[in-house]
């Protein structure tokens, strides 16, 4: 087969489409044909040499994919060899072939196209473990979400407004912001134009933020909270060390979270999605959710995504087809 491999790290251009040898899938595991992977920050990290693989994963890029089931590993029920499906993935994506742990594979839902469903198992298990499983928003809280625009904005704005929470975002031009009311964003903010800590003190505070910007975010992050607010940051795109004020969380009871999806054990994967199709499929299948996809690219052109995806100018999911 052939997939995106990284030679060396470095810019868009290390990204090289080679041929490669199939993965087998092991105990436990099926075997994917990969119809599209989704491009997430995760990705451009890895290709720079910042973010390994979990060790015994595929050194490829790519943490979500859809396609049809190619092969069944031992123990394995439940699925068949042209099942379509979608994965989260700990690697391997950029490929035409991924295995995938069973617990980590979710039907493609009604009404979404094969390709379109790659743009969905990162996004739905990263908004709704971190928004819902950890953070309890709840019906009528105020849920300010930075990078509305992104691919895991687009899902944080749909699935706030589908449980009956306010939702404020941060975006960086009109388009975007214009873009994050059409799917229900109630507040928005131009983050160079304008201070979010502000606009959500006007409406009492936030009850929950969900940040992709870390440490440069961090201390207005708490004075944006609400009393019994809680932040959770999945991010680092403004570094990694902040100040935290203790003696301003505590007079909020604030709490403040930080997690990761890739590296966590199989079984906590595994919980996750099994909640995601549970409670978060029936939305995107009754057309409540919906996948938001920029565009479409192929993967060969994995470097050509990379370069759009740093450029921060697109909306939602990028995809790059087999």
């Amino acid at each position: 087969m052939y997939a995106i491999t990284i030679p060396d790290p470095g810019g868009p251009e290390a990204l090289v489409w080679d041929e490669v040898g199939d993965p087998v899938p092991g105990e436990g595991e099926v075997l994917v044909e990969v119809a599209a992977a989704a491009v997430n920050r995760a990705d451009v990290l890895q290709r720079q040499g910042f973010y390994d693989p979990p060790p015994g994963s595929s050194p490829y890029p790519g943490l979500e994919c859809s396609g049809r089931i190619a092969g069944l590993g031992p123990g394995v029920s439940g699925w068949a060899v042209g099942d379509e499906v979608c994965a989260l993935l700990a690697g391997g994506g950029y490929a035409q072939k991924v295995a995938v742990p069973v617990g980590q594979l979710l039907p493609v839902p009604r009404g979404v196209d094969l390709v379109t469903a790659a743009a969905l198992p990162e996004v739905t298990a990263t908004v709704w473990s971190n928004v819902f499983q950890i953070c309890h928003l709840r019906p009528a809280e105020t849920l300010l979400v930075h990078g509305g625009s992104s691919g895991i904005g687009t899902m944080a704005i749909q699935l706030g407004k589908a449980v009956g929470a306010r939702v404020v975002v941060t975006a960086g031009s009109a388009g975007k912001l214009a873009a994050c009311g059409e799917l229900g964003a109630d507040v928005l903010v131009n983050y160079r134009e304008q201070d979010f800590v502000e606009a959500v003190r006007e409406l009492g505070g936030a009850d929950v933020i969900l940040d992709v910007i870390g440490a440069a975010y961090l201390d207005r992050n708490v004075d944006a909270l609400a009393v019994n607010g809680r932040l959770v940051i999945i991010g680092m795109q403004g570094g990694v060390k902040g100040e935290l004020n203790i003696a301003k969380l505590m007079a909020k009871r604030a709490a403040v979270a930080s997690t990761s999806l890739r590296a966590r054990p199989l079984e906590e994967k595994a919980a996750v999605v099994a909640s995601v199709r549970e409670h978060v499929w029936p939305l995107i299948e009754s057309g409540t959710v919906k996948p938001v996809v920029d565009r479409v690219m192929t993967l060969p052109e994995a470097a050509e995504a990379h370069r759009l995806m740093e450029s921060s100018t697109h909306i939602g999911k990028i995809l790059l087809r087999a």
